[in-house]
């Protein structure tokens, strides 16, 4: 491994100051203009290519294949399900997620007597974990806790029970933990680092090994499966292209996995929401994403409530009469009214019209109206939307000179039914789709061709993306290579190019972290930026250098990157015929001369190659070229 400090002068002195676009045209490197169009594709409508992607669509032809992935549904993903499969949070409800990992609302229940306990062992036992983490916490708080506590709880452990905790049978170790108390467990399962915990979990089945890792932090095992299973899906679904605008999508209705009950709506957010209608019609995303608890929850849209509402004045109707008399109105009530506008906002400014779409801060304060009463039951126990009659704001509301006559929810359906179908969300979502797939300043031409399609074929995504595709901005010479990668995509698209097996997804998600772009990681509502200012400077930059000096080198645990396929002749010490060849397997042959001078020069540098000057066979570092050219300019473009 080439130490990190090598290459700070390499990243300084121009390799990262990125040039412009390769050329598409046919060139020496190109062998034809189909060849060209499958790599602009797959580069734009995938994560990036992996080994023999390439050949694959053009034995399909181009447009066949793209056929396929608008259509994801006709592709086989078997592969990445079964990869999914020991993620067994993905397969549960956000309730059934609460269930069997505790929020620490629910556990605070239960210390107080408010809820039982389960009675299953696997199930009672992460409970009673949680327990114990939370009296200790309040006997903290009061100043009564022993600071000695959990080490004496350590050394009580008898020999025969450390012996069978670490049994080489994952059944032994598993019933050797659950024979100790709570407090025991507790201690045990915090005490487990680095190498041991990874042999304490080897060989246990996906639920004793969630149930094990629980025990410490339950809501820690539902993020890390949702993290994990991004990556996964990114790196190796078939459904490319789906995986490419669910992706889209959750950053265009963002939320933040940082905020209190989101982790546990997620899974569910980006299942049942946002993928299944990634392609479909974007009146029903729309209407999806308002009725979703994420979306709720995230811009606090469950706890608004109409200023004039029942619930808001204390009015309690008398059941079974349509028409009651109204109880006096309870003179303190008011302070429970709060008209939340943050969805109302967001709605217009991030999600449909645009910042400059045509609407007021009167539109905003009335779609916040009409939007009142739209709520969640219990939202940290994961509950589901629910409409309360009761908050809604009553009377007529009026949106961008549209009158919403009284109809309690129906008010809001037909608000969202406004705003998908207006020209400013046409052009709105068409412009963004342009800058994900084209380049960061869409031609306004193509722009306004896609909102046509889009207010014509009402709002289908799908044929959005034909007219999109079948332009000629899409496949000109201008666009080849014309987009900067964002960290998630230049993460996944070396392990897709370098053939990486991901054992374990968590360091990737790490990886990603250094890089500036955790995922589901960003606050405002705005989500990430697609546009390369935000993510080109010298020390971003060198940041993808060294990941992927470290990938190629094998140095990120949990990933496997297999040697690449070298000819007979490569395997000389010819180090520059190497260097051509791993240039065709990971770029196409697609490198500037300045690229291949600066990386060509360093190799013939024993000090970066690490290559003695008394080795008669002078074989090349394969793993160095690899990552000089995972980290190069025209990799980290799209």
């Amino acid at each position: 491994m080439v130490p990190i400090r090598c290459f700070t002068l390499f990243a300084l002195a121009g390799l990262f100051l990125l040039p412009s676009p390769i050329s598409g045209k046919a060139t020496s490197r190109s062998q034809s203009e189909e060849r060209a169009r499958a790599i602009q594709a797959l580069n734009r409508l995938t994560f990036g290519p992996r080994p023999g992607d390439i050949d694959r669509v053009l034995t399909m032809g181009v447009d066949k294949w793209i056929d396929q992935q608008l259509h994801p549904s006709t592709i086989d993903d078997h592969e990445l399900e079964a990869r999914l499969a020991p993620l067994r949070t993905l397969g549960m409800s956000p309730r059934q997620l609460a269930e069997n990992f505790p929020p620490q609302p629910l556990i605070r229940q239960i210390a107080e007597g408010k809820q039982p306990l389960p009675r299953e062992r696997e199930k009672r036992a992460i409970y009673e974990a949680q327990l114990v983490r939370f009296r200790e916490k309040q006997d903290k708080k009061a100043g009564d806790s022993d600071q000695n506590d959990m080490a004496m709880r350590s050394e009580a452990l008898s020999e025969e029970q450390k012996s069978q905790l670490l049994a080489p049978l994952p059944d032994q170790r598993v019933r050797a933990l659950f024979s100790l108390r709570p407090e025991e467990q507790v201690n045990f399962v915090s005490s487990l680092k680095g190498g041991e915990r990874d042999r304490f979990l080897a060989g246990l089945s996906a639920e004793q090994r969630e149930t094990v890792l629980a025990l410490n932090n339950p809501q820690q095992v539902v993020t890390d499966e949702l993290l994990q299973a991004k990556i996964l899906r990114a790196t190796y679904s078939q459904r490319q292209l789906e995986e490419v605008m669910t992706d889209f999508w959750l950053n265009h209705f963002n939320v933040f996995i940082g905020k209190g009950a989101e982790r546990y709506q997620l899974i569910s957010y980006e299942q049942d929401v946002i993928r299944p209608r990634a392609l479909g019609k974007f009146e029903d995303l729309l209407r999806a994403t308002a009725e979703s608890p994420a979306m709720l929850f995230y811009l606090d849209n469950w706890l608004s409530v109409g200023p004039n509402s029942d619930f808001a004045l204390g009015i309690r109707r008398q059941p079974g009469r349509k028409h009651s008399k109204l109880a006096p109105p309870n003179p303190q009530a008011k302070r429970r009214s709060g008209l939340n506008e943050n969805y109302g906002r967001e709605l217009m400014e991030l999600h449909t019209l645009a910042v400059n779409g045509g609407y007021t801060q009167h539109d905003v304060t009335e779609a916040a109206r009409i939007l009142t009463g739209w709520t969640l039951k219990e939202p940290r126990e994961g509950g589901g939307f629910s409409f309360d009659e009761r908050k809604h704001d009553p009377g007529t509301k009026i949106v961008l000179g549209h009158k919403f006559k009284e109809s309690g929810q129906k008010e809001g359906y037909e608000l969202l039914h406004l705003l998908a179908h207006h020209p400013s969300t046409a052009r709105f979502i068409s412009r963004k789709l342009a800058m994900r797939f084209v380049s960061d300043d869409p031609a306004p031409a193509l722009v306004e061709r896609m909102a046509k399609t889009f207010l014509k074929k009402d709002g289908d995504i799908r044929e959005v993306l034909k007219t999109m595709l079948a332009s000629p901005e899409f496949w000109a010479s201008g666009s080849y290579r014309a987009k900067v990668k964002t960290p998630l995509e230049f993460v996944v698209s070396a392990l897709r190019a370098s053939g990486a097996e991901v054992n374990d997804a968590n360091p990737v998600v790490r990886q990603l972290q250094g890089l500036g772009m955790p995922l589901y990681g960003a606050q405002p509502p705005t989500g990430y930026s697609m546009k390369a200012e935000t993510w080109v400077s010298s020390s971003a930059l060198l940041g993808r250098m060294n990941f992927a000096l470290r990938l190629a080198a094998g140095k990120i645990p949990g990933v496997n990157v297999p040697p690449p396929a070298l000819e007979q002749s490569d395997q000389s010490n010819d180090v520059h015929q190497t260097l051509r060849t791993l240039e065709n397997s990971l770029l196409s042959g697609d490198v500037s001369p300045q690229t291949h001078e600066t990386i060509s020069t360093r190799l013939d540098d024993p000090a970066i190659s690490r290559r003695r000057l008394d080795d008669p066979a002078r074989s090349p570092d394969v793993p160095l070229i690899e990552g000089l050219l995972l980290g190069s300019p025209e990799f980290q473009r799209r």
